[in-house]
C-alpha cells in the first residue's frame, strides 16, 4: 500500500518567484512500513516537504496524498516532530498533551498523555511548566504528542534537534516499533542511514537521487554527493 505519494508537487511560499519554488515538480512513493532518510543541503525543500504532508502548508501544483487522500484533509493519519516544539510554555507537559489528544479526539486523553509521558521517559516531569523543562526534555514532550492518536505516517523534521544519544536511542525505538511510514530529514548522517530504509535527496527543490535502500556503508558516497550539490 502506498502510504505518501507526491505527484508533480510543487510548492512555493508567499513572495516568492514561480521560477525559484521550494519544492519543484517532485514525484515520490513511499509504501506503508518504509522510513524514507530524505537528504538534501540547506534550502533543498525538506521542511517544505514535511509542511506539505503534515497539511501545514498547500501545494501550488501536483498532489500531496496520505492514504489517498490530500494531505491536508489526512492530518489525523499523521504525526509530525520538528526542530521547533510548538509546545505551550506555561502548561505542564501533562496538560499538552491532553491538549493536544483532546484535539485529536483521543480517548481517555489523560491515560494516553500519562502512559506517553512514560514511554518517553518524563513521568516525574509531568506536572513541570513545559518552558522549565531542557530543550531535550522539550523535544521528547513533542514526540510523545506525535504519538497520541497513534498515527500510521511519522513525518520527523531533524527530531534529534536537544537529545543525547540516550534520548535519541529511545526516539529511534519508538519510530520502528509499530513498523510506521516515517519521513526523516537530519542534519546526523549517520543515525539516519542507521534508521532509514531508503534515501531520497533533495537540491533546489528537485528530487535528484534516489536508492531504495538505506545502509552505514552508504555514508561516504551520500557525502560526497551533498558537498557537490551544496556548490552548484
Amino acid at each position: 500500500m502506498t502510504a505518501l505519494r507526491a505527484e508533480g508537487l510543487t510548492a512555493r511560499y508567499p513572495g516568492q518567484p514561480t521560477s525559484n519554488s521550494a519544492l519543484i515538480d517532485v514525484d515520490l512513493e513511499v509504501e506503508a512500513g518504509e522510513r524514507l532518510l530524505l537528504l538534501g543541503p540547506n534550502g533543498a525543500g525538506k521542511s517544505t516537504f514535511i509542511r506539505v504532508f503534515a497539511g501545514l502548508m498547500r501545494a501550488s501544483h501536483g498532489q500531496a496524498l496520505v492514504r489517498g487522500r490530500p494531505a491536508r484533509s489526512a492530518r489525523n493519519l499523521v504525526g509530525v516532530v520538528s526542530h521547533a516544539t510548538y509546545l505551550y510554555d506555561e502548561l505542564t507537559a501533562l496538560e499538552n498533551l491532553r491538549f493536544y489528544a483532546e484535539l485529536y479526539g483521543v480517548k481517555s486523553p489523560y491515560e494516553r498523555a500519562v502512559a506517553l509521558l512514560e514511554e518517553v521517559g518524563l513521568p516525574r516531569l509531568a506536572n513541570e511548566p513545559v518552558g522549565r523543562l531542557s530543550r531535550g526534555q522539550q523535544q521528547r514532550v513533542t514526540f510523545a504528542r506525535a504519538l497520541l492518536h497513534d498515527p500510521p505516517v511519522l513525518l520527523l523534521d531533524e527530531p534529534d534537534t536537544g537529545l543525547d544519544l540516550a534520548a535519541f536511542a529511545l526516539v529511534e525505538e519508538l519510530t520502528t516499533r509499530h513498523q510506521r511510514t516515517v519521513i526523516l530529514t537530519t542534519h546526523n548522517l549517520a543515525t539516519g542511514l542507521r534508521l532509514g530504509t531508503r534515501v531520497g535527496v533533495l537540491a533546489r527543490g528537485r528530487l535528484v537521487h534516489q536508492q531504495t535502500s538505506a545502509s552505514p556503508a552508504d555514508a561516504p558516497a551520500l557525502t560526497e554527493l551533498l558537498e557537490r550539490l551544496g556548490r552548484i
